[in-house]
C-alpha cells in the first residue's frame, strides 16, 4: 500500500511527459540532455528496447545499440526523467518475450527482429 499524496505527487509528473506507447522490441530515438561544465546539448540515443521495468516514476527502459566495432552498448534509461526530452519510436518490433536479453549473446544479421506489420 502506497502513500496517497506520493501517489498523487507521481500522477502530476507522469501526468507532464509525453511518453509514447512502446515496448520491448521496438526502436526508439532518445533524445538525452548532457550537461558539460555549463553548456547543455541534446544527444540522440538510439537502439533497440530489450526491457521495460518498474512502474509509476521509477520505470525504467534499458536499450542497446551496436557502437564502434560491432561493440553493444546498453544504458537504462529512467522514462521520467528530466534528462531525457523526447522519446520517438522509430520501427515497432515484433518479438515474443518481454525481456530480450537474449539478444546480447547474437550479433550481425541474427540479432535482428522482424518488423511488425499493422493490418
Amino acid at each position: 500500500m502506497r502513500n496517497k499524496y506520493i501517489e498523487n505527487f507521481e500522477k502530476a509528473q507522469i501526468a507532464e511527459k509525453n511518453i509514447p506507447d512502446f515496448r520491448a522490441g521496438d526502436t526508439v530515438n532518445l533524445a538525452v540532455n548532457i550537461k558539460e561544465g555549463d553548456k547543455t546539448r541534446i544527444q540522440n540515443y538510439e537502439g533497440v528496447c530489450i526491457a521495460r521495468r518498474g512502474q509509476g516514476t521509477g520505470e525504467t527502459i534499458t536499450v542497446r545499440k551496436i557502437g564502434a566495432n560491432s561493440i553493444g552498448i546498453e544504458r537504462i534509461f529512467p522514462i521520467y526523467s528530466e534528462s531525457i526530452s523526447e522519446i520517438k519510436v522509430i520501427r515497432r518490433g515484433r518479438v515474443r518475450r518481454a525481456k530480450l536479453f537474449y539478444l546480447r549473446d547474437l550479433a550481425g544479421k541474427a540479432a535482428r527482429i522482424k518488423e511488425l506489420r499493422r493490418k
